[in-house]
């Protein structure tokens, strides 16, 4: 995956769930969705975010998580976002 060319962000070696992710991703070779270093660089700041995202893919809803997660995919891949 494509560097986010902000070395600060994305060199970051914080602690927390985030940081963990990224380097056990790391670890095994696969590549970071960049939206990750974000998450893990100010966590106070993107949890609601997280809380948000955990609530529209996994909440309640007449369509399964299944059927939200191949929307979601459908959506990137016609933005070319990788997901």
């Amino acid at each position: 995956m494509e560097s986010m060319y902000l070395p600060e962000v994305e060199g970051r070696q914080g602690d927390g769930p985030w940081s963990d992710a990224i380097r056990q991703m790391r670890g095994a070779g696969l590549p970071v969705p960049q939206i990750m270093h974000l998450f893990a660089f100010k966590t106070e700041r993107t949890k609601h975010l997280a809380e948000f995202t955990q609530g529209v893919m996994r909440g309640s809803s007449p369509l399964s998580a299944g059927q939200r997660e191949l929307i979601a995919a459908f959506t990137s891949r016609r933005n070319d976002c990788p997901f």
